[in-house]
């Protein structure tokens, strides 16, 4: 499932941006990934059932048990005595739920953009139980339309907005933050994450860059990496997909929930050394009839808005092509075929292999 992974680094983004500040281990780290794999199967299910793709039934008993996943994964953040379990576990939930609006209460409350850093103490002695989220983002978007400069405003807002759904506002405020406050790890991958999340989760041309600039600056951090892998598996490079998402299993404890759900994403991609295009095609072949028209539909479907968003890549146009004609759709092909000359202009070899194409596949004129 590509939404296994997906949706929930949203969560991970409240995390990062803290990070300096909270000066936390390790064991964050690990736990922001597995965060975002768990809910995003949550997000990939809905969507899933919203195209009835599978029986309500069916989508409740898997939200059921990504639910008990995440909660796993949250659980599993640290090794503790037993007698501190319960703590531990009560303590990395309230993380998860109350770091946003903690965040929002003490910006609304005391926030402008000269005010040095207080101690991290200080900030967490604030009770975020009396601050109505609503009301506390209100009183920040009030207060940056006074003060568009302040960079910790958008900084705050992005990853919050995120967690509502409202992508567009995830992307201005990270871009504003990523602007007025300078280039980090976090800034650009909560900028990329925003990207993806505005683009129903393709990873655009804006955001592949923003999480390799992410990498760059920090190669160890579990984000971009994620995603930067999900970018070469919408591509059609499986190959790189594999490294990328390889690695990162790898370097995960085996004991963590979030690694094994990485690593079952693996092998359903075909994490053997032997994956190819044609590996792909058999196990296509070995689905039903009607299952073989949805898994193939559905790569189309995903190359297609891959294409639509950066449309530099001559192989992908060709697949693309040669894709809509075994589905017997010519005049997607052919539509596909005047994308793809426009979209290759400046490059005369791409348009030379697109004619060659529409030469050995009839579709000329």
């Amino acid at each position: 499932m590509v939404w296994l992974i997906f949706a929930v680094l949203s969560a991970a983004a409240v995390i990062s941006v803290l990070w300096p500040l909270a000066k936390t281990p390790r064991g964050v780290a690990r736990r922001e990934i597995g965060i975002a794999i768990y809910k995003a199967q949550l997000a990939e299910i809905e969507r899933d059932e919203a195209q009835r793709l599978v029986a309500p039934e069916d989508a409740q008993g898997a939200k059921a048990e990504a639910a008990r996943r995440l909660i796993a994964a949250d659980a599993a953040n640290a090794p503790l005595p037993a007698a501190s379990k319960t703590r531990a576990r009560l303590a990395s939930a309230g993380v998860l739920i109350f770091v946003p609006v903690l965040a929002l209460s003490l910006y609304a409350t005391i926030g402008h953009p000269d005010m040095p850093d207080a101690p991290l103490a200080a900030r967490l002695d604030a009770s975020p139980a009396r601050m109505d989220l609503a009301a506390a983002i209100a009183k920040i978007e009030a207060h940056l339309a006074q003060h568009p400069d302040d960079g910790r405003g958008y900084e705050v807002l992005a990853p919050v907005y995120l967690r509502l759904g409202r992508a567009g506002d995830a992307v201005s405020a990270a871009r504003a933050a990523l602007r007025l406050l300078g280039e980090t790890p976090a800034r650009h991958a909560l900028y990329g994450e925003a990207l993806v999340a505005a683009a129903n989760g393709v990873v655009t041309a804006e955001s592949k860059q923003s999480f390799e600039a992410a990498a760059a600056r920090d190669p160890s951090a579990a984000e971009p990496r994620f995603f930067l892998g999900l970018a070469a598996e919408q591509e059609g490079d499986i190959a790189r997909a594999r490294d990328i998402w390889g690695k990162l299993a790898a370097e995960a404890p085996r004991d963590m929930p979030w690694a094994q759900a990485l690593r079952e994403r693996l092998a359903a991609l075909g994490a053997g050394p032997e994956t190819t295009q044609e590996g792909l095609a058999a196990k296509i072949e070995a689905l039903p009839e009607a299952g073989q028209m949805t898994a193939i539909r559905g790569m189309v479907e995903g190359l297609a808005a891959r294409l639509a968003q950066n449309g530099q890549d001559v192989e992908g146009w060709l697949r693309l092509v040669r894709s809509y004609t075994v589905l017997q759709e010519p005049n997607k092909a052919r539509s596909a075929l005047i994308d793809a000359k426009r979209s290759l202009a400046g490059d005369p070899s791409a348009i030379a292999r697109i004619e060659a194409l529409a030469r050995e596949l009839g579709l000329e004129g």
